[in-house]
C-alpha cells in the first residue's frame, strides 16, 4: 500500500427536505471519525451558500489503507446506511494536496 495521504473531495447533493436531518448525521459521522480513526486527519464538510443542499466534503486520510479502513468503521456504516436515500447525488474527486495547513 502506498504510504501518501489520500485527499478526496467529496460532492453531495442532499434531498432539501431531509436537509437538517441529514447534516445531523454528517456532523455524528465526522466527529465520531476524527475521535476513533488514527488514519483520519481531517474531515471538512460545507454547503454551497446559494444551495445548502448542495454539501462539499474535504477529506485527508494518512494513506490508502486508512482510507479503507474508515470505510468498514461502524460509525461510517451507520451514516451511510441512514443517509442513503436522502442523497440524490454523489460524485468523489480525487485531488492532489497544493497546500493543506491548520492552526493547532
Amino acid at each position: 500500500m502506498s504510504r501518501k495521504p489520500v485527499v478526496r473531495m467529496a460532492e453531495l447533493e442532499i434531498d432539501p427536505d431531509r436537509l437538517e436531518t441529514y447534516r445531523a448525521l454528517l456532523t455524528e459521522e465526522i466527529e465520531a471519525s476524527l475521535a476513533l480513526e488514527d488514519g483520519v486527519l481531517s474531515l471538512n464538510a460545507v454547503s454551497v451558500r446559494d444551495n445548502p443542499s448542495q454539501i462539499r466534503i474535504l477529506e485527508v486520510y494518512a494513506d490508502q489503507e486508512a482510507y479503507e479502513a474508515h470505510l468498514r468503521t461502524p460509525h461510517f456504516l451507520k451514516y451511510k446506511n441512514q443517509t442513503v436515500h436522502m442523497v440524490t447525488s454523489l460524485t468523489l474527486v480525487e485531488v492532489d494536496p497544493i497546500a493543506m495547513r491548520a492552526k493547532p
